[in-house]
């Protein structure tokens, strides 16, 4: 049974930081034997670093917590710990949820990158990656998607940690580029692109599908950028995250030093851990769906039993800032189901109900820009019953301004368009924003 003071040396020294325990481990043999206690380092390991096996930053096992912890530190030992820690919990978030929702991406995530690759972007770019953006490389080195397997199939092209939409025959699926890709493609650009041959900005993360979407790191500002329908005629981008958070003031507390590089994969994370970013299947094939899946940029309405989801987002890969009236194109995404009572109508339930019409109200800040009426969605009158999957459609329209909405409704009938059980009803489609947003992804 340990003595009441040995409790209370351990208690104190559970309150120390590890340099002052490294300290105290020096007056004396016992203090030594203390402050060497491997329930000490596990408490320490859990607090800095949320871990509960002695792992290294590259998941390889060490024997014991104490080693762990110094591992770690010395790993890191070029970088502010603060930082280091904070860098880990963006991580953290990020992998926990692939591993519970999505393990077969997060089984491409690479491992950390070395101080030795890092260097060698840098030199081969003649660039100087900001302080968290290089942590961020030494924990995972972007994703391993080998492009033999992009090109043959439509389930490697959609393991994209960052995810992605489609609407008509536009795909789109992001993944974050390993450095020896960064260091390629950038080269790339630079080489047919005179804008890049003159800028500090580095390819991070892109999609894999021909339809392009490519990020770049300005390392000069730290700001990330995603390339418009004009990246390539005149290197024209949308900034990522909002420019007044980033700070690479090395002056300011080390936990507070950010680029945009961390701030949209932390945003990102919290989208996907409070389920504003959604998993979606479709043909068999599953990926991260960028469509808002909460409130208040995601509408909800239910009428007579049919209900109706609606989310849309900013294409910025198919953004033409030098147009005026076709500036920015949103798409948006329409999921409608029946609930488990059928559609209701007068107090009257119905075992289903099929789509005939449509009507979209579209507005540019608050001016009707459009006014639809029309059969169908996208040619298709879908067939409502209870317990079936949502259908699920995708369309587009241009806006000349950076926000306005959608809101309209569907006349279905009850029954079926072939043998109407009753006469036609309309289903609200509640009003939904479009707007630019305040991250990109």
């Amino acid at each position: 049974m340990e003595r009441t003071e040995d409790l209370v040396v351990h208690e104190i020294l559970k309150k120390l930081a590890p340099e002052d325990i490294g300290k105290v481990g020096c007056v004396n043999k016992r203090f030594n034997s203390h402050s060497s206690e491997e329930p000490l380092w596990i408490h320490l390991c859990f607090h800095d670093l949320s871990l509960t096996q002695p792992l290294d930053h590259l998941g390889n096992p060490l024997p014991s917590f104490k080693e762990t912890y110094q591992t770690w530190r010395e790993a890191f030992v070029m970088y502010p710990w603060p930082l280091v820690k904070r860098v880990k919990r963006c991580w953290d978030t990020i992998k926990t949820w692939l591993i519970n929702n999505f393990p077969e991406a997060e089984a491409t995530l690479c491992k950390g990158a070395s101080e030795s690759e890092i260097q060698e972007l840098e030199n081969t770019l003649n660039v100087k990656l900001p302080l968290t953006t290089r942590i961020l490389y030494r924990f995972h080195n972007g994703q391993e998607i080998a492009q033999e397997d992009i090109d043959d199939s439509t389930f490697y092209s959609s393991l994209g940690v960052i995810g992605g939409y489609s609407f008509y025959s536009h795909f789109v699926n992001v993944h974050l580029l390993p450095i020896r890709q960064v260091i390629r493609e950038t080269w790339r650009l630079k080489r047919h692109v005179g804008f890049f041959r003159r800028s500090k900005h580095v390819l991070v993360a892109a999609s894999s599908t021909a339809t392009a979407k490519s990020f770049f790191l300005n390392c000069a500002n730290g700001q990330l950028y995603v390339g418009t329908r004009n990246l390539l005629d005149n290197g024209e981008m949308i900034p990522c995250v909002p420019q007044d958070l980033i700070s690479l003031d090395h002056e300011v507390n080390s936990e507070q030093q950010q680029d945009a590089m961390l701030l949209w994969l932390e945003e990102h994370g919290r989208r996907l851990q409070h389920g504003f970013t959604k998993l979606i299947e479709e043909r068999n094939t599953r990926s991260i769906n960028l469509f808002p899946q909460q409130p208040p940029l995601c509408s909800m309405a239910v009428t007579n039993g049919v209900q109706v989801h609606a989310s849309a987002l900013l294409i910025p890969e198919l953004v033409d800032l030098q147009d005026d009236v076709e500036k920015y194109l949103f798409a948006y995404s329409i999921r409608m189901s029946l609930e488990p009572q059928g559609c209701v109508i007068n107090g009257m339930p119905f075992s289903s109900c099929q789509l005939h019409w449509r009507h979209w109200v579209i507005r540019a800040n608050e001016s009707v820009v459009s006014d639809v009426n029309g059969e169908a969605v996208i040619g298709m009158y879908p067939l409502l019953c209870p317990g079936d999957k949502e259908f699920v459609y995708q369309s587009c329209t241009p806006l000349p301004t950076s926000s306005g909405s959608v809101e309209g409704s569907f006349t279905f009938v009850p029954g079926r368009l072939a043998e109407p059980k009753g006469g036609p009803f309309k289903v609200t489609v509640a009003r939904f924003p479009l707007q630019v947003p305040d991250y990109l992804f």
